[in-house]
């Protein structure tokens, strides 16, 4: 067990330091950050019986899509339709993060801008439907604009093209860690001075009709079509799987002089991070959460800060039996006796999964939160599972300082990812 009290031996002053100046998203709650933060408080639900396809042939009826998403707010319509919606989702919630920085692109050294973006599976709308193209049809009728729609590098690149970025511009595919991993890129980045400014998070787009049979098929999902609304509820005793869900969360990583310099508003410091690797299953999680463990060690380490010191924890927590009971194990073991004082919540439980998205849409709620010091519940929290002993924060929002809190995405192929943000000190501590 670790000694929650002990500080690592880190001197933060050996490397810049990073801040978040923007914040942009696209969820079933709302295509901009202050509906969705509205939302969650309000312990509303964003899933629905699916209206973006046809589920009468499925096991599973419902989800967090997105039926009303207009990408015309930022995108012109030609341009629209060479972009898969995974792609639309992020230029949206980009163009929402830029505009929130108060960056201006003319005054910047965009050789020393990047994009680093996270997508567990990319362009499966397209990929689908030129294939059914190609077997109806035949192959002459394939897309000339299949595979720079379908890439999983693609949204970053339409990013990184749109705003004149020539600094890193890549993808991370890490299945639901996509977008954490990202974020940790970006942080590493721009701390070793390779850049000044990030764009980075996740974006993806899977309910399609491959998408849901397939996690359906592999009994990953929940089946609770009679009440969708109700059909997330991590740590709680009857959970039966998670809720697939879309969307994009984005952020505005900057250099801390960077962004003072231009009087940026910050909403808070990138801390720490930390990844590992189960190498254990390929789907489900370390039974122990051994894995997951090392990964928020790491990230605690890295922000040269105490376990003792976190006052939140936005859970992976995807309503799944294993991946709760494992993630509660995690934290006991490394916050100790701490973690029975430190506020836990799953956003999953209004948000659905959003896979590789979901690492950057939970930064943002951990942004919002130090920001606004009040934490969105769990909902669907009714009888909770013994094994998952934890304060989950059930049903209601509550109001308390944060100044210390970590974000975990744990994937498929065992894939771990641990962020920790922290309220912006201007003293410099």
């Amino acid at each position: 067990m670790t000694d929650a009290s002990s500080t690592p031996s880190y001197d933060p002053s050996m490397s810049r330091r990073v801040v978040i100046t923007g914040l942009g998203t696209v969820t079933p709650l709302g295509c901009d950050v202050e509906t969705l933060w509205s939302a969650l408080l309000a312990g509303k639900s964003g899933i629905h019986e699916l209206s973006i396809m046809d589920t009468s042939k499925y096991k599973v009826h419902f989800g967090g899509d997105i039926p009303d998403f207009n990408v015309a707010d930022h995108v012109e319509p030609k341009e629209a339709k060479r972009l898969d919606r995974f792609t639309q989702f992020a230029v949206h919630a980009g163009a929402q993060a830029v505009q929130d920085s108060g960056i201006d692109w003319e005054k910047t050294d965009r050789t020393r801008c990047g994009v680093i973006l996270g997508s567990g599976i990319g362009g499966l709308n397209e990929i689908e439907e030129q294939i059914e193209r190609m077997l109806n049809k035949g192959p002459d009728r394939v897309s000339p604009f299949t595979v720079p729609k379908m890439m999983v590098n693609a949204a970053g690149g339409n990013i990184s093209i749109r705003y004149g970025l020539k600094g890193p511009n890549y993808a991370v595919a890490t299945a639901c860690a996509s977008a954490t991993n990202a974020m940790g890129d970006a942080l590493r980045s721009i701390r070793g001075g390779e850049t000044d400014v990030v764009i980075t998070g996740g974006t993806e787009a899977a309910i399609t009709r491959m998408g849901l049979a397939a996690f359906q098929n592999m009994k990953a999902l929940s089946t609770r079509n009679d009440e969708p609304q109700r059909a997330s509820r991590p740590f709680d005793s009857d959970r039966d799987g998670f809720v697939l869900a879309e969307g994009a969360g984005l952020l505005v990583f900057e250099e801390l002089e960077h962004a003072k310099a231009r009087g940026a508003k910050i909403y808070a410091e990138v801390l720490g991070y930390g990844t590992t690797s189960d190498a254990g299953h390929i789907t489900a999680p370390d039974p122990e959460g051994l894995g997951a463990a090392a990964a928020m060690r790491a990230a605690i380490q890295d922000s040269g800060r105490a376990a003792s010191e976190i006052d939140y924890i936005n859970a992976h927590g995807t309503s799944t039996p294993l991946g709760d009971k494992a993630e509660t194990r995690a934290i006991h073991t490394v916050l100790g006796d701490h973690a029975q004082n430190v506020a836990i919540s799953s956003t999953k439980s209004a948000l659905g999964h959003s896979l590789g998205a979901s690492g950057g849409i939970e930064a943002v709620i951990l942004c919002q939160t130090i920001q606004n010091n009040v934490i969105a519940p769990t909902i669907n929290l009714d009888t909770p599972d013994p094994s998952c002993d934890l304060d989950y924060v059930p049903n209601q929002p509550r109001e308390q300082k944060v100044d210390l809190a970590m974000s975990n995405s744990f994937g498929f192929g065992g894939h771990n990812a641990c962020v920790l943000f922290g309220r912006f000190s201007h003293d410099g501590s």
